[in-house]
């Protein structure tokens, strides 16, 4: 009897067996109860495997597994992610097609990933780099285009002059890129933009049936950003011209103590007094170099700059003192808020 287990010989030889085999192959078998399996595909990079990647794929290898000996006929493929920066950027630095690198680091990625042992359908194999898949995501677009519901708008975004591209709200730590420690700075471009809101009621009562853990699906709710409220708008005396809020609390006017402007509010130079501008200046500067994501953590601390002007409360003409603060967004609403205190935690904390 072996005295030990002697994983190169045992679990070569069932790999091996596997792939002639295609032992994991999903085919069409009306008999059976389907099951499908979806991992979120990796992006492919020069490093190959990091430990996060078995961590997540063991999990559902477990259920892929599970479920095809309780019967079910099992759909679980791979593929990759494979357009991203890191592609690029080492084009520009060696000269060496993004297609070569990809390639490769794709033949290394499957390598590793076949040497775990998972249980995947390598038969459905996909790249996002691949004509033959990414026509499909073309397609999609203009379906969404013939239906009004992609258009184009200027928004603000995080821009690395450095990389030469925008950057996710993910992609930006601390005012600088995740790759490569570059300052990123929020800049309004023209973008193509698709109306999610247009599906917000029936993305929201989706996640009902979602069995997600239930800060998950708040932060999903919080994303998709649904509101309801009303527009009010408060007149500004000192350069003789109005602002529309957005409030999700009509109610509360009546409480409104005082107001906040997002820091790139186009109405903020004109709203500054002399003796703030410097202060003003240099504060829009430091909200800029942050993402949506930092900007609007409910733990971290906030600040602003007061502007040196006041709004007329519509309801009871009271004057109150207008504030620039990077919790607020040029994207939510007007990218202006009345402030109650009593009634939001943000505006209490701030």
């Amino acid at each position: 009897m072996v005295s030990g287990y002697d994983h190169h010989q045992i679990e070569q030889k069932w790999q091996r067996f596997w792939e002639k085999n295609s032992s994991f192959k999903a085919i069409e078998d009306k008999s059976k109860p389907k099951y499908y399996i979806l991992d979120m595909f990796p992006y492919p990079s020069g490093q190959g495997l990091h430990v996060g990647h078995p961590l997540g794929y063991t999990a559902t290898d477990v259920v892929a597994r599970y479920k095809r000996m309780k019967g079910f006929n099992v759909l679980h493929p791979m593929g990759w992610d494979a357009f991203g920066l890191p592609a690029e950027q080492y084009a520009l630095e060696t000269g060496t097609h993004p297609a070569e690198t990809t390639a490769a680091n794709i033949d290394n990625f499957r390598r590793q990933i076949k040497t775990l042992g998972l249980s995947y359908d390598w038969d459905r194999e996909i790249s996002t780099t691949d004509p033959k898949y990414y026509k499909w995501t073309q397609w999609i677009f203009l379906q969404l285009f013939n239906k009004n519901l992609a258009y184009e708008a200027e928004v603000p975004v995080n821009w690395c002059p450095e990389l030469g591209t925008v950057l996710a709200n993910e992609e930006v730590i601390d005012g600088k890129s995740e790759r490569g420690d570059h300052p990123v700075y929020r800049v309004p471009m023209r973008q193509w933009m698709l109306k999610i809101t247009e599906y917000s009621e029936s993305l929201l009562e989706g996640l009902d049936e979602l069995d997600w853990p239930e800060g998950i699906k708040e932060l999903q709710r919080n994303w998709i950003g649904r509101s309801e409220g009303a527009e009010v708008i408060f007149q500004l005396p000192s350069i003789d011209d109005s602002i529309t809020v957005f409030t999700t609390r009509p109610d509360t006017l009546f409480g409104a103590t005082y107001m906040v402007l997002a820091p790139e509010h186009p109405l903020v130079g004109r709203l500054t007094i002399a003796d703030n501008k410097k202060q003003v200046k240099k504060y829009v500067e430091k909200a800029l170099r942050k993402s949506d994501l930092t900007r609007t953590e409910l733990e971290k601390e906030k600040t602003g700059v007061f502007l040196g002007s006041f709004a007329m409360n519509p309801v009871n003409e009271e004057h109150i003192p207008i504030w620039i603060s990077d919790y607020v967004l040029m994207t939510y609403g007007t990218g202006a808020i009345m402030a109650v205190p009593g009634e939001d935690q943000r505006d209490w904390d701030f």
